[in-house]
């Protein structure tokens, strides 16, 4: 084939959507950084790279006597407002992109909610659900015996993510204690059982805070025809840990929850769910899918759900440019870490579509990782009650400064096009708490000095 017989590009709109997280992470960074006025020239730079990234391969004998090697990353985004902070995931199809995207999402997470914690994550390249119990803790062991001191109690904290849990952590504490004798260890690593130093609610953190930041941008009265959760329609896509505890609470809240669902599909009753059963329905069947008196329907399905207010509480890219023509909610709120793509944003904006980035929406858990980490280093546990009372503040707190901020760029004369983004659109909640997050994060950087 000559030149002249080459097939014509394609123009931008049909151009195959970018679904890598760190080219996301870095897009979302970048135009909340056009916000931004009067920067030291580089430093905005140095705040979108990753500190450290560490790529460890370790051997582990399997249960039928073979060896395995297995491949593990630990990112290090930022330290600029303390040790960094970050979720350890197992899952076969992880890589280190996502692991740097999300360690940066850690950095603005922390920074946006007040904790002082820089972002980190961690990540190994296996299938849980294909390992037993004892493969699993070997396999944690030997990442954290990898690592080294490059995790600690005033370094880098690890924490529960995708297919970790409380009792993954403990192997986590275990192993460190063991390599670090003589010290209080139990600040190296949140999300612990409570009788290894855990804080009550943190299983239920991120959830309720999901709960409680939905609860105040509705008070802020910023959605229209929607000012509270009593009686509002809502789907959630995810029923692990944070999915089930949004619709526990949103329904104590008189929410209705018309549908729900998990790896395996939905479930979707327009009259309303009883959570209830159909969370006993999944314990005993491992689905939701085939509740009696439910409809069945797909992931993809349940995004278009007619509801007022859509919780993607699964996986990534879910809400894309190819489908997000179709949410009919009033509200998304993102339960799970980069639901949403830049170009789905976008067209949410267009269509009226208010979306509460997951920097905001989910910091609940990193909020009580740093209650768990206070306690831990004074040698306390308080309430739930407490917990959950501290946590509401900071969320709330949050929610306000992120709206605050939307309102100030949307008034704002200096602003391009008067407060709406390179694209001629209103400039949306996600860009706000990144503008919020990164003003914080210069401050702090200016104020230590770059040294030497």
């Amino acid at each position: 084939m000559t030149d002249a017989d080459e097939l014509p590009s394609k123009s931008p709109a049909e151009q195959p959507e970018d679904l890598d997280p760190f080219h996301i992470s870095r897009q979302q960074f970048e135009q909340a950084a056009g916000h931004l006025r009067g920067l030291k020239r580089g430093l905005i730079e140095f705040l979108n790279s990753p500190k450290r990234s560490i790529i460890v391969c370790f051997p582990v004998e399997m249960e039928d006597g073979s060896v395995r090697t297995f491949r593990g990353y630990r990112v290090l985004h930022n330290r600029v407002l303390g040790p960094g902070k970050g979720g350890i995931r197992f899952h076969p199809d992880v890589s280190l992109d996502e692991v740097r995207a999300l360690a940066a999402l850690m950095t603005w997470k922390c920074a946006l909610i007040q904790v002082p914690f820089g972002g980190a994550k961690g990540a190994v390249v296996c299938d849980p659900k294909c390992l037993g119990d004892a493969e699993r803790r070997r396999v944690t062991r030997r990442y954290i015996t990898e690592l080294g001191d490059a995790i600690g109690p005033h370094t880098d904290i690890p924490a529960p993510d995708l297919y970790t849990d409380e009792q993954t952590m403990a192997w986590v504490y275990d192993t460190y204690d063991v390599l670090h004798p003589g010290r209080n260890n139990f600040p190296v690593v949140t999300g612990k059982p409570v009788d290894l130093g855990g804080s009550a609610g943190r299983r239920e953190a991120t959830g309720r805070g999901v709960f409680y930041a939905t609860e105040r941008l509705l008070a802020r009265q910023v959605v229209p025809a929607l000012e509270g959760l009593s009686g509002a329609r809502v789907a959630i896509q995810g029923m692990g840990e944070v999915g089930s505890v949004v619709a526990r609470l949103f329904q104590a809240a008189q929410a209705v929850v018309v549908a729900m669902s998990d790896s395996e599909g939905g479930i979707l009753d327009p009259g309303g769910l009883d959570v209830t059963a159909a969370l006993a329905y999944k314990q005993a069947h491992g689905t939701v899918v085939g509740l009696p008196e439910t409809l069945t329907i797909t992931n993809e399905d349940l995004l278009a759900v007619d509801c007022d207010i859509l919780v993607p509480a699964a996986v990534g890219n879910q809400i894309r440019s190819d489908n997000a023509d179709k949410v009919r909610a009033k509200l998304v709120v993102e339960a799970a870490n980069g639901p949403t793509t830049p170009k789905a944003d976008d067209i949410l904006g267009e269509r009226g579509v208010l979306l509460v980035p997951d920097i905001l929406a989910n910091a609940g858990g990193v909020t009580v990782s740093y209650f768990e980490w206070v306690q831990n280093i004074e040698n306390q546990q308080w309430d739930l009650e407490e917990v959950n009372r501290k946590l509401r503040i900071r969320m709330y707190r949050a929610v306000d400064a992120v709206v605050d901020q939307r309102q100030e760029l949307a008034a704002d004369p200096d602003e391009s096009a008067h407060g709406v983004d390179g694209d001629g659109l209103p400039v949306n909640l996600r860009t706000a708490a990144l503008v919020v997050a990164i003003e914080r994060l210069v401050q702090a950087t200016l104020q230590r000095g770059i040294w030497p």
